[in-house]
């Protein structure tokens, strides 16, 4: 608790504040960019040994910029002065980056992602790096080398993942908002899970450089935040053309922030026939409930609701994306070798025992089923029959979209099927736990944006407090600005 300048009597837990309350806070003079940081800080200290959500803490780099920041005369922008989580998987010059796993867990990035220099030309703050499933590789961020993160909303369950640890921080409050990326729903996932917002914004929208690759051709970087509308500030401040990653796409600068006050009155909005059937598996009747109400929320501000909307080819969705995803990823992950850099166990007799040693050391299980899971779809006499055949049908899913978006602006779906579950309910179902991303996989495949927004809770199976539910809202390809002017609407 730290009492505010200005307030006679007044105490105010800054962390938390959304970037827009402290940008404002901050500009008013009310409380200093150091005062809002320490109460990220002591608030990490308090809370962070029972969630996990940061491998890295930057206390002493995050407290000297805060007061670098107060030097100046005036913010620059929104996110100026403001404390931020950074998902373990985009690199810091200088400092620790572990892409959540034992073989690069003393590796220090020696340069920066685009995303982090322009957040460093905001004047945004890192407190530090947030736990996440290894290299991305999970939906329950239990398989993180340095621990399992806890839901904030019951300990005893799952953040949701890859990106749990940024959801998690945000979510308990010990930051302001976070970055997380997201390649087949690991953004919005945990934003479902743990009741925030989180934007997966379209494949080209924000430059990977600097992203530790999981899967080229899905992965995108993207905000968890508070408010819808703090989700656009960070999203506006992360996009652009990057000469370091030709799959940017240059577009014309839009104020996201100032377009999503309009009203959705005559907003055309698909409901998916298959994400509520029973092609789709696994939705808990308690979370189609809150979907629905959702829906009709929805209808009731305006928007005219189209549920004769047919993705036929979703239901394969799942299916190619877990053939293309370990396909990149296997690739990907060729060069931790532990000759150039990280982990090495170089105690073989050949260069040969030191690979199979290394990578068998340093790589967890999940990693290791997923890169023989690749290696087998892209070998001889299998490529054609699984790879190959999986990129006709990703074409399939594209065109679905693009033929329902003729009728209408955006699809709204639930976000996960289910709660949050146990922690190590699903971890020793892996099938089980790839299910918890069938209505988030076809954003990805299909390059699309999507949103998660809070929409309610529903009472889990098998527990007696509502926990969480989230409403995904996806839209034709760079027009983030309708997903978020519909989700606003919603949430105002």
């Amino acid at each position: 608790m730290i009492r505010i300048k200005n307030y006679e009597l007044r105490i105010m837990e800054l962390n938390k504040l959304t970037i827009e309350k402290a940008h404002e806070g901050l500009e008013k003079k009310e409380f200093s960019c150091e005062e809002l940081t320490q109460s990220c800080l002591d608030h990490i200290g308090k809370n962070d040994k029972n969630i996990n959500a940061f491998i890295t803490v930057l206390k002493k780099e995050a407290l000297e910029k805060a007061k670098d920041v107060d030097k100046k005369k005036e913010l620059t922008n929104y996110l100026s002065g403001i404390p931020l989580a950074i998902k373990d998987n985009m690199a810091i010059q200088g400092i620790r980056t572990t892409s959540g796993s034992k073989i690069l867990e003393n590796y220090i990035a020696p340069y920066d992602a685009t995303v982090i220099k322009k957040l460093k030309d905001s004047d945004a703050i890192f407190l530090g790096k947030a736990n996440m499933d290894e290299f991305a590789c999970g939906s329950s961020n239990e398989t993180s080398y340095f621990g399992s993160v806890k839901n904030p909303h019951d300990l005893d369950r799952v953040p949701g993942g890859s990106s749990g640890g940024s959801t998690a921080a945000v979510a308990s409050h010990e930051c302001i908002a976070a970055l997380g990326s997201d390649t087949g729903g690991s953004i919005r996932q945990p934003a479902s899970f743990c009741g925030i917002v989180g934007l997966k914004p379209t494949y080209g929208r924000v430059s990977r450089y600097g992203l530790f690759a999981m899967a080229s051709s899905l992965d995108q970087i993207g905000p968890l935040t508070k408010t819808v509308r703090d989700a656009a500030i960070v999203f506006q401040s992360i996009t652009g053309k990057d000469s370091m990653d030709s799959t940017t796409i240059e577009k014309p600068f839009e104020d996201f922030l100032a377009n999503m006050e309009g009203d959705i009155k005559g907003l055309r909005i698909g409901i998916p026939k298959e994400y509520f059937s029973n092609e789709m598996e696994g939705l808990d009747g308690n979370v189609k409930k809150v979907i629905e109400k959702a829906i009709k929320k929805l209808e009731k501000l305006g928007a005219e609701i189209d549920d004769t909307i047919s993705l036929p080819y979703s239901k394969y969705a799942l299916a190619v994306y877990y053939i293309l995803m370990p396909s990149e990823l296997s690739s990907n992950l060729e060069r931790f070798d532990g000759v150039k850099y990280g982990f090495s166990d170089r105690v073989g007799k050949t260069l040969l025992d030191n690979y199979l040693d290394t990578r068998g050391a340093g790589f967890g299980a999940e990693i290791r089923r997923r890169i023989m899971l690749g290696t087998y779809t892209l070998s001889a006499g299998y490529y054609d029959a699984f790879y190959k055949k999986a990129l006709k049908v990703r074409t399939l899913v594209l065109r679905d979209f693009e033929e329902a978006y003729k009728k209408v602006d955006c699809l709204v779906t639930p976000t996960s099927p289910t709660v949050a579950f146990k922690l190590g309910e699903k971890a020793s179902d892996p099938l089980s736990m790839y299910l918890s991303d069938i209505y988030t996989v076809s954003a990805n495949i299909a390059g699309i944006p999507a949103i998660s927004i809070p929409c309610g809770t529903a009472l889990p199976k098998d527990g007696k407090t509502p926990l969480p539910a989230g409403l995904q809202i996806m839209g034709k390809h760079f027009d983030e600005a309708t997903i978020l002017r519909v989700a606003n609407a919603f949430s105002v």
